[in-house]
Order: structure tokens, then sequence, then C-alpha cells
């Protein structure tokens, strides 16, 4: 199939736009993160990134001061005072700042933080909000003002000893879900550049490759030149492009989601190292060993036991 000629013009045209290059630094979720996350963004400001599919997060974020640029999928919003966005674990997205600073709160949701309360869970599974054609909501500055005391609350509750502040923590999210929803003003998305369509393709693709659901599941990985070929696009073009806007070569991007998945299999698994091995698509144990120690400098044994012991999930 003949390659797409892309005018390497547009990636200067886009960079001339009043962003920094790289624009993203890619961030997965830390393997022994809590189940509930709560923050406030004076203690937390948000930095530009990029985050892959299988976060394993629900986020809600909602901005009171400030603007930047979210891209979730393919819908970019541009979001100001006052929006609140709605991010779902399986979908890649992105986020600029384009103000000096960006005031409000965000919290991160697992699953398992519900225990019991399943009807919380189907609720936030089912919330109309969590897709990309949707992602954001406009507030005025009443509802804004209202969500804004519940993240407070949250963040009050979370930092407390009360025995049921997690009972106090999910009324909280359910009125700022009730609130967004009575709200129901979709901020309309704009068209995204067409060098993140790629990014997000190679992205997409690379996180589809490690689909680890049981013992029996082999991994391929796929090299650079297989990417571009199903992105219809000639290698050094992506790859450049890649590098140019997140610092890394297609080839880095490949082996830290690599080891990524090596960490989570060790971590969330009682697969012995060998069964490891093998579903990570390695020749052998000796190989996939050396892999992890040159990137680790421990070997996979190790760093299972070491790293156990501090995990919350």
């Amino acid at each position: 199939m003949e390659k797409l000629k892309i005018p390497r013009l547009e990636l200067e045209t886009f960079a001339q736009a009043g962003f920094k290059i790289p624009l993203f630094n890619i961030e997965h979720y830390p393997l022994d993160a809590n189940h509930f996350i709560v923050k406030n963004r004076d203690n937390y400001p948000v930095k530009d990134y990029i985050s892959p599919g299988r976060r394993q997060f629900f986020k809600i974020f909602h901005i009171t001061s400030g603007t930047g640029v979210l891209t979730v999928g393919l819908h970019r919003y541009l979001m100001g005072t006052g929006d609140i966005a709605f991010l779902h674990p399986d979908e890649i997205m992105s986020w600029q700042t384009t103000s000096v600073e960006t005031g409000g709160h965000f919290c991160l949701i697992h699953p398992d933080y519900f225990g019991n309360a399943t009807h919380v869970l189907h609720l936030l599974r089912q919330y109309p909000y969590f897709k990309p054609s949707k992602a954001v909501i406009q507030l005025n500055e009443e509802q804004s003002t209202k969500i804004n005391s519940y993240f407070e609350l949250m963040v009050t509750e979370d930092a407390g000893q009360n025995d049921d502040k997690k009972q106090a923590i999910l009324l909280h999210l359910q009125m700022i879900l009730l609130e967004a929803r009575r709200a129901g003003k979709n901020l309309a998305d704009v068209a995204i550049p067409e060098n993140y369509r790629y990014i997000h393709g190679f992205l997409n693709l690379l996180e589809s490759s490690f689909q680890t659901k049981d013992p029996d599941t082999t991994v391929r990985i796929k090299n650079a030149s297989e990417f571009a070929d199903q992105l219809n696009v000639h290698p050094n073009y992506l790859n450049s492009l890649v590098k140019n806007q997140t610092g890394k070569t297609l080839r880095e991007h490949i082996q830290e989601r690599l080891l990524y998945e090596a960490k989570t299999l060790l971590l969330q698994t009682d697969w012995d190292i060998k069964t490891i091995s093998y579903v990570l698509g390695f020749s052998e144990q000796a190989a996939f060993t050396s892999f992890f120690h040159k990137k680790e400098k421990s070997s996979p044994s190790v760093f299972r036991e070491s790293a156990v012991t501090t995990l919350h999930i």
C-alpha cells in the first residue's frame, strides 16, 4: 500500500500555536496507587502529559481557574474556568496547560474502591459523560461553586480518620455526578491536529498489543515499521513525529510499555517468572530477566519481593 505523503511543515505550524516541544510526557499510573485519590490543584499543579489506555482509574477533574486543552480519544476540548471533565479508564487522553496557573480539584477512583457500594460503581459505569464525545460539561458560576464545595468536602474526609469517611466520600461523589448531570451543557469539541491522530493511533495500537488476560496469552511485540504500516505512514516520519512530541522514539515507547506490562504482571498476578516471560513473548526466561535487569537494575523476582509489601492495589 502506498504511504501517505504528509507535509512535515504541519508539525512546525502546530508547534508555533503556543505549545512547547516535546508536547507530552507519557504517563502510566503508578501500580502502587491507592484506590481513591482526591487532591487540590493548589498542592498538585497540573502538568502536560498524555496517558495511554488501561489506567484502571476513572478520573474527574474540575477547573476553578485557568485554561487548558484536553483531548479524550479523538475529541479535543478547550477547557476554562468552571468546566468539569469525566475520563474513562480505557481512553487515551492528554492535557496541555494554556494559562500561567490552573486551580481546582481532581479525583481518581479505582473500581475496587467501591467494595459493597456496587450501586455507586454501576452509576459511574452508566454515567453518560464518561464518553469521549461528551467528556466535558460547562458549569455556570453557581454550579461550579457547588461542585467545588463537594470536592473540598471529599478532600477533608479523605484526610480525616472518621470510620464512615468512605460513605461520606461516596455521597459527595454522587452529588458531583448529580450536579454535573443537572447542568447538562456539553462543551463542544474542536478539530484535533492531524499529527495528534498519528500519535493517538500509535498509542492505541501499542496498548491493544498488551491484552494479557490469562497465562495462555502471548504478546506479540510489533516493531516500529509494523506500527507505521498499520497507520499507512512511513516509519521515519512516524518516529520523527512521535519523538518530537513525546521526547521518545517508537522503540523507546515499545520497550517502556513492555516493561510496564512486566511490572503489572509481577505485582498483580501470582504467575511465576517463566510464565510471565512466555506471556510477554520472550524466547526464554533468561532473555526476560536480562531485559528487566537492564531497565530496572533488579531481577524480576527481587522487584516482586521488594514491591509487594507496599502495594495497595
